[in-house]
């Protein structure tokens, strides 16, 4: 019947059984297939029921407060809009605040509502920065849901082991089987959580398969040791110097670099120490500097890439990887036992400065050196809004992060007194959240001043945002006087004042709602 559907009846003729007189083939073709449909669909034999899905682990959090509950439904079907240009309006974009919802919500120990978990789900699918918060948040629920719907696979990706429960730690027979026998999430889930409970165990289990392991396997098991990193980690890590995978060598050079005891860190000093030193000749001290001539097979062992990126030279590039690695207490002993401020301040020779500061600045981030870092960084009134060591804005932001929180917000609010907000957005980022009362109000002030200069808004929206998630609440009766609609100087941008009318308008309305959900997430009674 296929064959003479497909050739045609004039080409393949019917069988003699489908023959009826005074009908044609074709339409006798038709009716013998109708017949064969019935004929198949009746015969349909019922197959044995799907098993239905196993229920999702029990949540024993407590629930959140009606309150909160009917808040996080609203930021969760916020959408602001997407059109171009300056944002206008008094409304607060809720969005923006449910990353500080969830935070607050996953610090007072609250469960998520079943019937949000969906829209939550697709918010986190549409915002990666949102993935970590919003699945603690979810929980148990959220993994099941998303073996359940293709759209969710994220959040299994995302989480270790996505939800299987593992061994003990003390479960020595079981803990070899998962690690021998589980798929990679679970493995990875499972020497991360051995490595916090017993970091010699995780480094041993590691070693039973290492050989064997894939090189993208290797890179991210090793990278698990960071958690713990001692120096018993020296021997498993000198020998991964060795891997046949670029990737891991460099990664196993880093770890061993981040430990100032290890061999790798004291041949890099060496090499380092023998580049820099201080030429007493001239009146004034100066560093000296030569940069390595060749990147030799003992430099590539110990991390040192010998190919330089795009339009940089390789003796700098060298040089930068060098110091980068050596311990930051090299210098103090190698240049005449002088301090780090000491030892930053004094001339360079040969315009190699920039290229030396660069690579202390990466040596202070690396070892979360606060000293270094302060000596980097300067006095934050200094006129060159870079810094002394710092060559960048950026390189500034992450030195401030090897500072402690209050330090860090006094050294911003400093800069944006010296140098006004049009330089601070990056060191804005990394300030500790809510704003100190010193920052927040330098922020408030320097924004004040652009209101007065006539100024548009929307040079300071990125700075106006971060105040909307990142100012104290509290500052929102000081930040009232403001909502008023300014007068205008003569040559002021035409309107500006109606927009800075709005954009503070927002920004206490937004501050009064974080001031709100802060009130309706308390910390849950003792036994809920």
């Amino acid at each position: 019947m296929v064959t003479s559907a497909l050739l045609g009846t004039d080409r393949r003729a019917l069988p003699p059984a489908l023959h009826t007189p005074g009908r044609e083939a074709p339409v006798a073709l038709l009716d013998e297939a109708a017949v064969q449909t019935v004929r198949r669909r009746a015969g349909l034999r019922p197959a044995p029921a799907v098993a239905p899905p196993e229920p999702a682990l029990p949540d024993p959090r407590p629930p959140l407060p009606p309150a909160a509950r009917r808040r996080l439904a609203t930021l969760l079907t916020d959408h602001p809009g997407t059109g171009s240009g300056g944002r206008r309006g008094a409304a607060p974009d809720l969005m923006e605040l449910l990353p500080q919802w969830l935070a607050l919500a996953n610090a007072r120990g609250y469960g998520a509502p079943p019937e949000l978990l969906p829209a939550l789900l697709d918010a986190a699918r549409g915002r990666t920065d949102l993935r970590p918060q919003a699945l603690t948040f979810a929980g148990p629920r959220a993994l099941w849901l998303a073996r359940l719907n293709p759209h969710w696979k994220f959040a299994l990706r995302a989480t270790p082991g996505s939800g299987v429960a593992l061994p003990s730690a003390d479960d020595t027979p079981e803990v070899q089987r998962l690690w021998e026998e589980g798929l990679f999430a679970e493995r990875v889930a499972l020497l991360t959580t051995l490595r916090a409970h017993d970091p010699g165990a995780a480094r041993r289990l590691l070693t039973t398969t290492w050989q064997t392991e894939r090189a993208e396997d290797r890179l991210m098991f090793l990278d698990s040791l960071r958690t713990g990193l001692s120096a018993a980690d020296e021997p498993f890590l000198e020998q991964a110097l060795t891997d046949r995978s670029r990737n891991v060598r460099s990664t196993a050079a880093e770890l061993l670099s981040a430990l100032p005891e290890s061999a790798l860190a004291g041949r890099m000093a060496s090499r380092a120490a023998s580049c820099v030193a201080v030429d007493h000749v001239s009146n004034t001290p100066t560093l000296t500097v030569e940069a390595p001539h060749e990147c030799d097979v003992a430099m590539e062992r110990d991390g040192v890439a010998p190919k330089p990126p795009a339009g940089r030279g390789e003796r700098s590039w060298w040089l930068g990887q060098l110091v980068e690695a050596a311990p930051l207490a090299t210098w103090s002993t190698r240049l005449g036992h002088r301090t780090p401020a000491e030892i930053v301040a004094l001339p360079v020779a040969d315009d190699w400065r920039a290229e030396l500061h660069a690579a202390w600045c990466r040596a202070a981030v690396r070892q979360r050196d606060a000293t270094w870092s302060r000596a980097l960084l300067g006095a934050p009134a200094a006129p060159d809004a870079a810094g002394p060591g710092a060559v960048s804005l950026a390189e500034r932001a992450k030195l401030l992060a090897a500072l402690p929180a209050a330090e860090r917000a006094d050294w911003v609010a400093g800069f944006i007194a010296s140098h006004g907000l049009s330089e601070s957005f990056q060191l804005l980022g990394v300030c500790a959240v809510p704003w100190t009362e010193p920052l927040g109000r330098a922020v408030v002030d320097a924004l004040n001043i652009a209101r007065d200069a006539g100024s548009y808004p929307w040079s300071f929206s990125g700075v106006m945002g971060l105040a909307e998630r990142c100012l104290d609440p509290a500052e929102a009766i000081r930040l009232e006087a403001l909502t008023a609609i300014p007068d205008e100087p003569e040559d002021a941008s035409p309107g500006a004042g109606s927009y800075w009318s709005e954009a503070f308008q927002r920004l206490v309305t937004t501050l009064r709602l974080r001031a709100a959900i802060r009130d309706e997430l308390p910390p849950p009674a003792p036994g809920a």
